[in-house]
């Protein structure tokens, strides 16, 4: 998914997000107002068994770069 589609995303939520705010800070945003858990890019050892996330395939091809942090 692409930036602009997640900042669409995050506004239509009432969400804002600040200058430099990355991809994956704005996706955690938006999964904890939806009331889920802020997991993406943090799938250990690439497994998620959140199928029907739609930040899934982004979540797992960034995950192992990021420091789960």
């Amino acid at each position: 998914m692409k930036m602009t589609e997640i900042r669409t995303m995050a506004k239509s939520r009432g969400l804002k997000l600040g200058v430099g705010t990355t991809k994956i800070q704005a996706v955690r945003m938006i999964q904890l107002d939806e009331g889920n858990f802020d997991c993406f890019a943090r799938a250990e050892a690439g497994y998620c068994d959140q199928e029907g996330c739609i930040f899934r395939m982004d979540c797992l091809s960034l995950a192992p770069k990021q420091n789960n942090g």
